[in-house]
């Protein structure tokens, strides 16, 4: 019997689609195409009753064709095509760390409602990451990234550029060990933007770093969540900040990142006020939240949540039509080539290929567990000590969980994050259901504008 599960259908407008899950190939459909799919679906796969069902609808002649064009494309492979076992690529796959998120702050000038990291401190002391530190930081991973070439930092916080004399020396420590070992390291720094001044944003531009800038967009959505200590605003010299290093920017080595909330449902509006600013690189975030939070998000959002996107996705065609694209970072889907299948059903690699390290050393799975001391597996002067989390989190790839195992987004999401789902039902096996359902519209929308723009 024929597997409609192999498939995923969508409209968007008067755009139908459907995806042929295993091959990542999609199809753009007529309304009568897509209506005889729903109905042989619905008959369970038999054409005729499909044909019956639709009779009085339209011309028997043109489903009939309809009909014999999807079975062509099943005999092609390009539609209803199988699923594949690939566990035992994956667990035969050789892991080597690749990524390190460094800590190099664990203070912060912002008092962020939302911070996973309890304003900048992850639950200990406000400290910063001395050189030395750093250096056994990049010792460990070009040492453990064996005959890889590409490796990568992030110099993240709390504020990083509350440490920025040892970020600087790191930049130039790390450029000048690649060189030596012949390795391509990129660097990356995420900022809120508030300490940003000509100095700084010489000295990042003229070493090709590449910049995550906070802010959550409109002043009133951003002041709410993000103030100074003793809630004075902040937009205005994050703003200001910002800006100039966007306008200083020739390489396009930035995203401008925000955060939504349940204060900001109208997220849409927020990410249009940006481009409107000048910034054509963005994402936006969903607020990840216990639900005592005040801000978290609910399920009952997401119908709103769900039309702010499908709303994003048509501002984003009006900008395309105008020749004045932006980037929205969940919009960039690759249909036709990207990472391979490990990557792609792995996602980040956190716990096996990429790894945080505490302003002290430790080394743990990710930049979210860092100081939950259960997942420490060791320090960057002793290596990794125990490799326990870390098995964990290379087999809870897409395949190994029963809620991906039959999801049409498999393929894209790699499966969720990790952190996310342990910290919403304690098991990194079953996905943070809210933000999956975030995740489809997005790809929904980013296979939607796709189409759109192919057949512009």
């Amino acid at each position: 019997m024929r597997d409609f599960s192999l498939i995923h259908k969508f409209k968007i407008d008067n755009t139908y689609i459907v995806l042929d899950i295993n091959t990542g190939i999609v199809h753009s459909l007529s309304k009568e195409a897509y209506d005889f799919l729903t109905a042989w679906e619905e008959t369970k796969g038999d054409g005729e009753k499909a044909l019956q069902k639709l009779a009085n609808e339209y011309d028997g002649q043109m489903l009939q064709e309809i009909w014999e064009n999807f079975e062509l494309l099943e005999k092609e492979g390009m539609l209803f095509s199988p699923n594949e076992d690939y566990g035992n690529l994956i667990e035969n796959h050789q892991s080597v760390v690749k990524a390190l998120c460094l800590h190099v702050s664990h203070d912060c000038n912002l008092r962020c409602r939302y911070c996973f990291g309890g304003t900048g401190n992850f639950g200990g002391s406000r400290v910063l990451m001395d050189f030395e530190t750093g250096k056994k930081a990049f010792d460990f991973l070009f040492k453990t990234s064996g005959p890889r070439r590409h490796i990568e930092v992030d110099y993240f916080g709390g504020e990083p550029l509350m440490n920025f004399e040892v970020v600087k020396k790191l930049i130039k420590y790390g450029k000048e060990k690649a060189k030596a070992e012949n390795k391509i390291l990129k660097q990356t720094l995420t900022t809120n933007g508030t300490l940003l001044d000509q100095e700084k944003i010489d000295f990042l531009n003229d070493e090709g770093i590449y910049m995550i800038l906070s802010i959550d967009g409109r002043p009133e959505v951003h002041n709410y969540m993000r103030p100074f200590a003793g809630e004075r605003e902040s937009y205005s010299r994050v703003f200001q900040g910002i800006k100039k290093y966007v306008e200083s920017q020739t390489a396009n080595t930035y995203y401008v990142r925000g955060t939504y909330t349940h204060f900001n449902l109208d997220f849409c509006n927020d990410v249009l006020h940006l481009v409107e600013e000048g910034f054509d690189r963005l994402s936006m975030e969903p607020v990840v939240a216990s639900p005592d939070n005040d801000y978290a998000l609910k399920e009952e959002d997401l119908p709103t949540l769900k039309e702010q996107y499908e709303k994003l996705a048509r501002a984003w065609l009006e900008y395309y039509k105008k020749g004045t694209p932006f980037e929205f970072f969940h919009y960039n889907v690759s249909l036709d080539k990207g990472p391979c299948i490990v990557k792609r059903l792995t996602g980040c690699g956190a716990g096996h290929e990429y790894l945080a390290v505490s302003p002290e050393g430790d080394l743990y799975p990710c930049h979210q567990f860092v100081g939950e001391k259960t997942f420490k597996m060791g320090t960057v002067f002793t290596g990794v000590t125990d490799d326990t989390w870390g098995k964990k989190f290379k087999a809870a790839h897409a395949l190994n969980k029963e809620e991906c195992k039959k999801c049409w987004a498999r393929y894209f999401c790699s499966g969720g994050c990790h952190a996310n789902a342990y910290h919403f039902s304690g098991n990194i096996l079953e996905p943070y259901a809210l933000g999956c359902e975030l995740q489809k519209k997005r790809l929904e929308c980013a296979i939607y504008l796709q189409v759109e723009c192919s057949e512009d």
